[in-house]
């Protein structure tokens, strides 16, 4: 049977080049004839817009602040009214997310513990899991590199060391779930255009059945 739409939510490490590979999928499948919307976390509500005041260095917050902020956000993310994931899902769209509690699971726990991570997350995988979940797989000297080659200045998480950590606590949050959710892999190394058709392929072949 043909699924009319999915929710997919792209993970990976800074440097990945997981936003990429979004914005590609989504060409993808409009080419296919579906109708897409694509979203991001932190997103652009006042809570998002908060966290990325925390990123860029001119607000000061605790870890648990930022990760509880994270919580708020991604609620508002799924809940609105008018551009909220589940509203937009409820109209026909794949909605396609870069980031969502995975990368909470993988950032936050590089300085909390990963178990209260998951259970302040609890009502928003309580609400909507991913149908999807797309790791592009990248190891953390490769995206370092790519990060400090790319940018003229640097984000609260990326650091080498932190890039190590986050990896680690990936590896280890689909090791814990990996009965419950959905996750693929793909070789984030590769061209960009094959990876891009390693992941149009996955989703092609879960929209077919």
């Amino acid at each position: 049977m043909k699924r009319e739409n999915l929710f997919i939510a792209v993970e990976g490490i800074d440097g990945s080049g997981k936003s990429t590979q979004v914005q590609l999928l989504k060409t993808n499948l409009e080419q296919a004839g579906y109708k897409v919307y694509t979203t991001h976390e932190p997103t652009s509500f006042e809570t998002g817009k908060l966290i990325r005041s925390i990123f860029n260095h001119t607000v000061n917050a605790d870890q648990h602040t930022i990760a509880a902020l994270f919580v708020a956000d991604r609620l508002q993310h799924l809940l609105d009214k008018e551009n909220g994931i589940l509203a937009m899902l409820e109209k026909g769209y794949t909605v396609i997310t870069d980031r969502y509690y995975f990368s909470s699971y993988a950032y936050h726990s590089a300085y909390v513990e990963m178990e209260w991570v998951m259970s302040i997350n609890a009502k928003c995988a309580a609400l909507l899991k991913p149908d999807l979940n797309v790791f592009v797989d990248v190891d953390p000297e490769t995206a370092f590199n790519r990060i400090i080659t790319s940018r003229t200045s640097t984000e609260l998480y990326e650091t080498n060391e932190n890039l190590h950590k986050v990896y680690g606590n990936y590896l280890k949050a689909f090791e814990l779930l990996k009965k419950s959710e959905n996750i693929a892999f793909v070789n984030g190394k590769n061209d960009v255009q094959q990876v891009a058709s390693e992941v149009f392929k996955i989703v092609k072949n879960l929209l077919h059945t």
